[in-house]
């Protein structure tokens, strides 16, 4: 059966300038094949199981040919899957999202084209500059200075009322501002740029036709130019104080704690960059539970596996009637809440060696725990020492989702799990020297210390509130 394509604008700069729609879409497809120049933060919220395909496409960059992505497109679509086509910005500007329709529409594949916050408009807005005001502009132009045989003569937009907006002119600057005069444009004309736009990097120069070229120099693209009389506009806003704002913290780890912990800080106005490298996968079985006195969990992915293999093995709740449920922290515990389980043992610090005492101290039978394939040892340390009888269960592992890999250069990055810190490097990702590095737990830590000799932060509780509070606490500092 023909599958179906989703031509999606991704928006410009931050991930959460996608649509609503764009992201609900995404989230259904089993193929993402996505520009380089989206947001690598949405690539967390395709399917785990989802094949990601960049095809590049960022001037001065390796990429596809785009007869090459049209066939691929046709490719996967004629295998039967649901396929993103996630494009910068919007799909009809300048995105040459017609040209893949039409290679659609010749192989008979249904498709829709949602479309995306175009740079052209929202790049300049973001810097406080309108592309219209009813007194000084009553309409825009949208250029490319990127043509295929690389000349243009600017001098014919010269005549052009309203704003000019170019894109993907940052090479081109100096001629496009002494073509405009040349065309008839005035040298004090006002004009801006404004480079990675949307996003925590946003750099915005203002000046003149006459000056902009070399106040402009140094500047990185992707970048939006706007020539006219709007230019000299400064609408910007002023962001809300919250303890975090101006902080940058990259969030690392599996969909649910990049989230969860990302909500966290963005509430207390941090710039927060997701990157769900991670899931987990069950890897065995829960054995007949006749005979134990109390289950033990250490995360909330431990609870959902075991719900999880309740449900798949039609495993009826009443079997843990009468055993003690032992859980790590107020998260672990609000998940199995969310279960219709409530625990009967939580320590009053989130720690794996303080559920390791409270256990012992309360419970005289066999205790089953059920705990990730590599995650701390310390509770079955604490519990042998305390002479406490036990079964140690490896119900789930964490696995790498094979993500592009990053540069994390934010102020901090989180880390909640050695085997995160292992597949974060070891996949080829890197963080700046600048980066300080937030742990939840003493063995991510030392994890940590083998990859780099960056400043290590360890969470008071191992959770993403301490998580949180130990970036509060360091940055108000």
């Amino acid at each position: 059966m023909t599958g179906f394509v989703y031509i999606i604008g991704a928006g410009c700069g931050s991930a959460d300038l996608i649509t609503v729609r764009g992201l609900n879409a995404l989230k259904q497809c089993d193929t993402v094949i996505y520009d380089a120049l989206i947001d690598s933060e949405l690539l967390s919220y395709a399917r785990e199981s989802a094949e990601l395909i960049c095809v590049g496409k960022r001037s001065g960059k390796h990429s596809a040919k785009q007869e090459d992505i049209n066939s691929l497109l046709v490719e996967k679509a004629l295998a039967g899957r649901t396929v993103a086509r996630l494009k910068g910005g919007d799909p009809f500007v300048f995105g040459r999202g017609g040209e893949e329709i039409t290679e659609l529409q010749k192989h008979g594949i249904a498709y829709e084209v949602i479309p995306g916050i175009s740079s052209s408009i929202a790049v300049p807005e973001l810097a406080g500059i309108p592309v219209t005001h009813r007194k000084t502009s009553r309409s825009f132009h949208v250029i490319t200075a990127h043509t295929a045989d690389g000349t243009q003569d600017f001098s014919q937009y010269a005549r052009l009322g309203g704003t000019l907006v170019f894109l993907m002119g940052l090479n081109a600057l100096p001629d496009i501002a002494a073509g405009l005069i040349r065309g008839g444009r005035t040298a004090d004309t006002p004009a801006a740029v404004i480079s990675e736009g949307g996003t925590a990097h946003q750099r915005s120069v203002r000046g003149t036709l006459a000056d902009i070229a070399e106040k402009a120099a140094g500047m990185t693209a992707p970048a939006v130019i706007a020539v006219g009389e709007t230019a000299a506009y400064d609408f910007s806003g002023t962001p809300a104080q919250l303890p975090l704002s101006g902080v940058s913290v990259t969030v690392t780890g599996t969909g649910k704690f990049t989230e969860k912990l990302g909500a966290l800080l963005a509430d207390e106005g941090a710039q927060v960059r997701r990157y769900c490298h991670l899931r987990t996968v069950r890897t065995s079985d829960i054995p007949p539970l006749a005979g134990y006195d109390c289950i033990a969990f250490t995360s909330s992915y431990g609870v959902e596996m075991f719900v999880g293999y309740c449900r798949e093995s039609r495993t009826d709740m009443r079997c843990i009637a009468g055993i003690k449920i032992a859980a790590v922290g107020s998260g672990t515990a609000e998940t199995l809440a969310a279960a219709g389980i409530y625990a009967d043992i939580v320590p009053e610090r989130y720690t794996v060696r303080d559920l390791g005492e409270t256990i012992a101290d309360s419970v005289t039978g066999r205790v089953l725990i059920l705990r990730a394939k590599r995650g701390s040892e310390e509770l079955c340390r604490v519990l042998y020492e305390r002479g406490t009888v036990f079964d140690d269960v490896k119900i789930y592992d964490t696995v790498s989702r094979k993500l592009p890999p990053v540069n994390a250069d934010t102020d901090y990055i989180v880390f909640g799990s050695s085997s995160g810190v292992q597949h974060f490097f070891e996949g080829g990702s890197t963080i700046s020297a600048k980066t300080r590095i937030v742990c939840i737990g003493a063995q991510t830590a030392e994890t940590v210390q083998q990859y780099t000799n960056n400043k290590i932060i360890t969470a008071g509780t191992h959770t993403a509130q301490g998580a949180a509070a130990a970036i509060k606490g360091d940055a108000a500092e």
